[in-house]
């Protein structure tokens, strides 16, 4: 049986993230991707929860465009089909009031999702009609901590400012973090750094932060990890675009280990009390394999 979450959270939790389906897929396709999911869960017991995200293109205005069906009903039939843990990730900024998400946590916790991720919106300078991810916090932790569930929030290593933010959203009642997809350990280090410098003054522990990975194989992939809003070190890309599909897999793979042994040394060398897991991602339905491959990789070297 796999840990439970609030026992892996302390203890390098792994984390793995699928394409949920295409709202209006084929119900058999559907299944089957459901089957696959929870069979990995299956064979890969080192897994410690299955992170579901939800997919939404967002206009010009700030206006979502939902790609994915309710990701609760993805999560939930996964839950059913394998012994694991699941993880529903939400973007509140799209949701009515702070009334409306107090709603929606409280529904997913009576489905039986007690462990939600909390994101925002994609632009800074967009009214959302939606609360700030700290304040939605603020609203659910509460309905998550009385079901004995975990909050988590998304951070964005690069970001300038980010461990004061996420030291707020801790403050606010997030248990975990997983990164936005990273390709270069520096800005993971140095954000690791401050947010355990922050926390110490603070006189609070600071949360897990589980860093987020993801095989690309082409151009294709490149330019989809950057419209997401990854940054990718020149080299790196310039590998993967110029080196066949398995050449591209195994350079990010790599890349991949790479930055967490580096982030893992320096965390233990610097004595930074932030506690480290790894999310793997599948960034398309294409990807499947080659991110069941990865995270196979990471279970054995975790």
């Amino acid at each position: 049986m796999p840990r439970p979450l609030l026992e892996a959270l302390a203890d390098r939790p792994l984390f793995f993230e699928p394409v949920p389906p295409n709202a209006r897929a084929n119900p058999a396709r559907v299944a089957s991707q459901i089957d696959e999911v929870a069979r990995l869960a299956r064979e890969v017991p080192r897994v410690d929860a299955i992170d579901v995200p939800e997919l939404v293109d967002e206009n010009h205005e700030g206006r979502p465009f939902y790609r994915t069906a309710d990701p609760r009903t993805y999560a939930s039939e996964i839950a059913d089909r394998a012994a694991v843990e699941v993880v529903v990730n939400k973007v509140v900024a799209y949701l009515a009031s702070g009334a409306a998400v107090e709603a929606w946590a409280r529904e997913s916790v009576a489905r039986g999702l007690r462990h939600l991720v909390l994101v925002g919106g994609t632009s800074r300078y967009i009214p959302y009609p939606g609360p700030p991810v700290a304040e939605a916090d603020r609203i659910v932790g509460p309905i998550v901590a009385a079901a004995n569930g975990r909050l988590g929030n998304i951070t964005i290593p690069f970001r300038t400012g980010e461990a004061h933010r996420m030291l707020a959203k801790t403050r606010a009642g997030a248990a975990f973090f997983t990164t936005q997809l990273v390709f270069d350990g520096g800005p993971v280090t140095g954000m690791l750094r401050e947010y355990d410098h922050l926390c110490r003054r603070a006189s609070i522990r600071p949360a897990p932060v589980l860093l987020s990975f993801a095989p690309l194989a082409d151009e294709q992939d490149t330019e989809f990890v950057r419209w997401l809003g990854a940054e990718l070190p020149e080299p790196f890309e310039r590998a993967i675009v110029d080196g066949t599909e398995a050449e591209g897999l195994a350079e990010s793979e790599r890349r991949a280990f790479e930055v967490w042994d580096a982030t893992r040394r320096a965390v233990e060398s610097e004595e930074i009390g932030v506690p480290l897991g790894v999310n793997v991602e599948q960034i398309s339905a294409r990807h499947f394999a080659p991110a069941r491959q990865m995270l196979r990789a990471f279970a054995s070297r975790l």
